[in-house]
């Protein structure tokens, strides 16, 4: 017995399971003790949520420091949400209740005093966000040894949320430059429940150091309820289209309420202003039942206090709670029990889907459950492709793809992240203090996310931001940050990558409610916390907005788009309308409209033909394509044929068609198209003289040339829409979908058929 990983643990580990009352340590956690106390290699844990990733990566990393303590952090933990670290935090704190090991973590909402107390003793776990750990190699370069000198790990948490983004390119050069500075070569772990491409995934892990990557993927099985309701909003043409409009939003709202009310739920949404618009509406309905308020939202411009409360309300609160959130609530987070997740329409990926299914039926035993609620504007009268149920259709696609094909987004990374090449150049040139101009190139451009771009390039990027006064030349030569870079480094805003609008606080009293992008004047009246709130006073000097409780209109104060969506779901909404097949998870309604959408189909060669004539001088053009295709063809209509074909306008749906006017009809519009992308040799061939379009937060401080090549590089997908426009005969290599043997559903990053039932409610 004493060769288990059990008993290799250190004792507080031990005691900890015997009081968690656990019979057994899972699969992952028994190969993440032999890989981390056994190998050197680097660690990938793809399992499914509620699996024990956290406890697989942490307890054989304890182990090694309680056995030899680490002279500094011993553990770095990067996660993506601050509400994911505070959970984690508050987490660890139980396993390590008995041993001397300290837990640290350093956010924006965390008291400056916790974090002079790292500095001052570095010791144990410091759970830290990217923008935080920026903040901390840029401004405090001398304490880094100190604090890594000794590191052992580094752990990031749902690491799919990092890889292709701009943060996750952050991410790779922070972890660099953390070696370099400390002098220390830790092992990395990644945690992810979406993982598809491990390849990808370990490839990302293990950059820039040598090391191969051990992958620890348990096999499981997992029951899933799913259910699609839809529901339709007639077009109020008249006083009678009005009142019924009224009659199905009540429909719609009573449904949402009687599903989540007496149970511990999450409402997911894709944007901040649907979440606060649908809290409004269930408190609506609980008082008009005179029943209790028990919803909450949840999103990035509440308040921590607020946020912290919906949390607690879930997790531990007696009797039911409900919680309106968009993706704050979507990664890691342990919310407990959950009873059942509700999605207001369709997320735009399966990664997604994947995330928010995994919120509830984490305990054994117990059922995945979530519930799909389509509305739907539906006006008989609209144009033939805005006739189309796509929201219930990209629902029903996310669905198939991975419950039965075990389909999840691949990872995409950026060849020329002219952006993040910019934020990495300053912040390094910050903690570096000066630089000659060579050695501040071989710091860059030997991280692994910048290693497409030339020393040539790089020379005229540091060029350009000379001449912006973002750096400056020294007498002896060297490089500083100028004073226009000052203005942009010293900012808190600087340490993140990704786009954010500048938000005022708002105060009821002296009580901070939350933030908002657009400020409405004095007397105005707007709703956040799902509550109604009246301007009374706005202080523009300290972005600060004081308010008093209301009972008036609803505005939204967010700006925002929707996100991307993946070629392969679009071509699964064109193969679901295709075919004839019956999902068991479709009520009624559901069922009922899709096959008025197959029969539209079929009755209108909507699938047979790319460009359908539109009456008048315009047409549709549906080419199955993804986002980034979408955008490409886009682009290609207003600046390569617009004069040629005479078109006077060219309106785009993304990413399901576009209305395209002008004097060419659909077959030439078609052949001219197909012509053009077999004429296109470079997809800078698609931008307008001097257009540089920026794809990221600082393309605007880089040389024109440099943004054209990156946009035609990383913003196109020329090769994606000649793909796209094969249909209908294209021919795409699927992942396996069914067990051979058995011809069932493969379940979640294993070979065992998934339990499926259709849902009845």
């Amino acid at each position: 017995m004493s060769g288990h990983p059990f008993y290799r643990l250190a004792p507080f580990i031990q005691e900890y399971i015997y009081r968690s009352g656990w019979k057994e340590l899972r699969e992952a956690q028994v190969e993440a003790c032999r890989v981390l106390l056994d190998t050197p290699h680097h660690l990938l844990i793809a399992s499914g949520t509620a699996s024990g990733k956290t406890e697989a990566a942490f307890f054989p990393a304890l182990t090694a420091l309680y056995e030899q303590p680490s002279r500094s952090v011993g553990i770095l933990y990067i996660g993506p949400l601050k509400a994911l670290i505070n959970d984690q935090y508050e987490r660890l704190k139980g396993v390590l209740r008995d041993s001397e090991i300290p837990v640290w973590h350093w956010h924006g909402d965390v008291p400056q005093s916790h974090k002079t107390k790292l500095v001052q003793n570095p010791s144990g776990i410091l759970q830290i966000t990217p923008e935080s750990l920026e903040g901390l190699l840029m401004n405090k370069p001398n304490a880094i040894p100190a604090l890594f000198g000794d590191l052992r790990y580094i752990v990031v948490d749902e690491v799919h949320a990092f890889m292709g983004a701009d943060r996750g390119i952050q991410v790779l050069s922070q972890l660099s430059r953390i070696q370099r500075m400390a002098g220390c070569r830790p092992q990395r772990i990644g945690l992810s429940a979406t993982l598809s491409d491990y390849e990808s995934a370990c490839h990302w892990l293990s950059s820039d150091t040598g090391q191969p990557v051990e992958v620890v993927s348990p096999q499981g099985s997992r029951k899933l309820r799913i259910s699609i309701e839809h529901f339709s909003f007639p077009d109020a043409r008249n006083e009678e289209q009005a009142q019924q409009l009224e009659y199905a939003q009540q429909a719609y709202h009573n449904f949402i309420y009687d599903q989540t009310h007496h149970k511990k739920a999450l409402i997911f949404t894709n944007s901040r202003s649907d979440a606060e618009y649908l809290t409004l509406e269930m408190r609506r309905v609980a008082a008009k039942r005179q029943e209790p308020d028990i919803f909450h939202v949840h999103h990035g411009s509440i308040s921590a206090m607020l946020r912290e409360e919906a949390e607690a309300a879930l997790r531990e609160g007696y009797g039911p709670a409900v919680a309106a959130a968009t993706l704050t609530l979507e990664l890691g987070i342990d919310l407990g029990e959950l009873e059942r997740v509700i999605q207001l329409g369709a997320p735009y990926s399966c990664s997604s889907f994947v995330q928010r299914l995994g919120r509830s039926g984490r305990r054994e035993g117990s059922v995945s459950e979530m519930i799909f609620v389509c509305p739907e504007e539906e006006d008989e009268q609209a144009q033939l492709p805005a006739r189309m149920p796509w929201i219930m259709l990209r629902a029903i696609a996310v669905i198939e793809l991975y419950v039965k094909e075990r389909w999840v987004e691949p990872f995409s990374a950026r060849k020329l992240p002219i952006g993040i090449l910019y934020h990495q150049t300053m912040s390094t040139l910050k903690s570096m203090g000066e630089a000659e101009p060579s050695e501040l190139a071989r710091a860059i451009l030997t991280l692994p996310p910048f290693r497409h771009f030339t020393v040539e390039q790089y020379q005229l990027f540091l060029q350009y931001l000379l001449q912006l006064d973002h750096i400056q030349r020294t007498e002896e030569g060297t490089l500083i940050v100028g004073l226009a870079g000052e203005k942009i480094v010293n900012n808190f805003r600087f340490y993140a990558v990704f786009k954010d609008d500048e938000e005022h606080s708002v105060y009821n009293g002296s009580e901070e409610i939350g933030s908002i992008t657009t400020v409405p004047p004095p007397g105005y009246c707007f709703s956040l916390a799902g509550k109604l709130w009246k301007v009374e006073e706005v202080d523009t000097r300290h972005k600060a907005v004081y308010v008093k409780s209301s009972k008036g209109k609803v505005d939204t104060l967010w700006l925002g788009a929707g996100g991307d969506v993946d070629t392969r779901i679009m071509q699964k909404i064109r193969d679901i309308l295709a075919s004839s097949d019956i999902y068991s998870y479709l009520a009624p309604n559901a069922a009922s409209r899709l096959e008025r959408a197959r029969r539209l189909a079929r009755e209108t060669g909507l699938l047979e033909q790319i460009v359908i004539p539109a009456g008048g001088d315009s047409c549709f053009i549906l080419p199955w394509v993804g986002s980034k295709a979408f955008r490409t063809l886009e682009r290609l209509l207003k600046n390569n044929l617009s004069e040629r074909l005479a078109l006077r306008a060219v309106t785009p749906m993304e990413p399901y068609y576009l209305v395209v006017s002008g004097k060419a009809d659909a077959a030439e519009m078609l052949a001219e198209i197909i012509a053009e992308c077999k004429r296109i040799d470079y997809p800078e061939q698609l931008l307008a003289d001097e257009e540089a379009p920026y794809l990221g937060k600082y393309d605007e401080f880089i040389q024109p040339g440099l943004v054209r090549q990156a946009f035609a590089m990383d913003g196109l997908d020329m090769e994606g829409l000649r793909s796209g426009l094969n249909l209908p005969g294209v021919q795409i290599n699927l992942m396996p979908a069914a067990n051979e043997d058995t011809n069932e559903p493969i379940n979640e990053h294993s070979n065992e058929p998934i339990r499926e039932e259709a849902g009845e409610y």
